[in-house]
């Protein structure tokens, strides 16, 4: 094919795989700046590339989305230019001897719950959440973490009328298999409970360097997906976060507790592991154990890091893919995201000239206002569901509002009340010491919430507004 795509940007080496289409280094001849290049033959069976773009234009604005540049059709290719970014997290996980601290995966943990809140603000789940899928930023962005891959994305609710989409089982597996949810292994549609769930599994990934039901033996891919299943259901929480912090086995009963049309409580799962990483006595200076090890390409420029010959974005095996829909399911995603992206922006030949003129309409939550839970100090509802098959999980918060009412109560009725300030106090209470740990420098739980809400993403350094 031509090496200059979309008349500006020139194509270099193969750096890796996405879930769907093969990834490039890319260079725009006008600026020099590097991008991503992600081409996918029009030829494939299911094409992805375009819905996948259109995605990229409904979530542009969010902290951690990169910046989609151009799409467009290149000779035999469906072609789609993004930020470069720095390396995933199952490469910086395979860099750091397969195990992350409990402070590094705390300090992922509060981003990467963001991501997916944000996602679901927008009214879509990603279905394939897993480490290839977050990316680390590049310079002063180093300490961001990204979240790509949308070609599993799909629409959970309208996104005029917020009407969720009906409960169905029988639904075929679509994620990966490692980290997908019980309910999704059992066949049942997948809701904005289950990316919550895949992201604890992954979690906890991190912490014991791998999940039980990993290296299964079968004879093919249906009989690995259904060990996998069986081991999953088999493994109670308590036994998978044995020896961790009894605030993962609380996430997941809390994620497993969720019925299919419930909005999370994104709020009281950040809270967990902030108070947490408070007892604990930690320091929210994005000091990660990759930066302890000074991992060379997540703080060096792009130019010395492709020098040295190590892969800049997603670079695990093409084997290891996601499971694909079916046909039905993309027709399925494309009949409702796509005509809506028509709706609200015009003719899709618009994005291949200017993406940025794609952007969506105000009717959309403006990427401003999705500001933390934990800043609104704001408890959501739980809506009726239309689940009736039963969840697996050996214990439920109170159906009333989800668990730790009075704490999440407290905080509603107090913050607001407060300024910005306050409210980062509002959970002190009567502890007023602080806390220290070998090594590390004493703080304070007010100074460290202060941290999460202010920190600015990038320098590396703490900056107070």
């Amino acid at each position: 094919m031509n090496h200059i795509i979309g008349g500006k940007f020139k194509l270099g080496r193969k750096i890796g795989c996405g879930s769907f289409g093969e990834l490039y280094l890319g260079v725009n001849v006008e600026t020099g700046e590097e991008v991503a290049v992600k081409l996918e033959s029009t030829k494939t069976r299911h094409p992805q590339l375009q819905y996948e773009s259109k995605l990229y234009v409904l979530l542009q604005g969010g902290t951690g989305i990169p910046h989609l540049k151009w799409y467009g059709l290149e000779d035999e290719y469906n072609v789609m230019v993004i930020d470069l970014l720095g390396p995933s997290l199952e490469d910086l996980f395979n860099y750091c001897n397969r195990r992350f601290s409990l402070k590094t995966v705390l300090m992922l943990a509060d981003q990467l719950i963001n991501r997916i809140e944000y996602m679901h603000s927008r009214g879509f789940l990603h279905r394939d959440i897993k480490p290839d899928n977050f990316l680390m930023g590049l310079g002063r962005k180093a300490n961001q973490v990204y979240i790509i891959d949308y070609g599993l994305g799909k629409k959970y609710r309208d996104l005029q009328t917020h009407k969720h989409i009906p409960y169905r089982e029988n639904k075929n597996l679509t994620g990966t298999a490692r980290y997908a949810s019980v309910n999704t292994h059992l066949g049942i549609e997948q809701s904005r409970r289950d990316d919550l769930e895949s992201l604890g599994n992954v979690l906890m990934y991190f912490l014991r360097g791998s999940l039980p039901w990993q290296g299964l033996k079968a004879g093919n891919k249906k009989q690995k997906y259904d060990k996998i299943s069986e081991k999953k259901m088999l493994t109670p929480v308590e036994v998978l976060c044995k020896s961790y912090p009894q605030e993962f086995t609380s996430y997941f009963h809390y994620c497993r507790s969720l019925r299919f049309e419930d909005k999370p409580d994104y709020s009281y799962l950040k809270r967990l592991f902030r108070d947490l990483f408070i007892r604990e006595g930690y320091q929210f200076d994005y000091v990660f154990d990759w930066s302890v090890l000074k991992y060379p390409q997540t703080g060096s420029s792009s130019k010395s890091r492709l020098s040295s010959g190590k892969l800049v974005l997603n670079s695990r095996p093409c084997a290891e893919r996601a499971v694909k829909p079916s046909g039905f399911e993309i027709r399925e995603k494309f009949s409702g995201a796509v005509e809506s992206f028509g709706r609200r922006n015009g003719s899709s030949s618009g994005l291949q000239s200017n993406p940025s003129k794609n952007k969506s309409s105000g009717a959309l939550p403006s990427s401003k206002k999705v500001q933390p839970d934990f800043e609104r100090g704001r408890t959501p509802s739980r809506p009726s569901s239309a689940s009736k098959k039963a969840v697996i999980s050996s214990s439920r918060p109170s159906s009333s509002g989800g668990p730790s009412e009075s704490r999440s109560s407290r905080l509603a009725t107090s913050a607001g009340r407060l300024s910005s300030s306050q409210k980062a106090q509002t959970g002190l209470g009567s502890k007023s010491s602080s806390f220290t740990r070998s090594g590390a420098v004493k703080t304070g739980r007010d100074d460290t919430l202060r941290s999460f809400e202010f920190l600015n993403i990038g320098s590396g350094s703490l900056k107070r507004k």
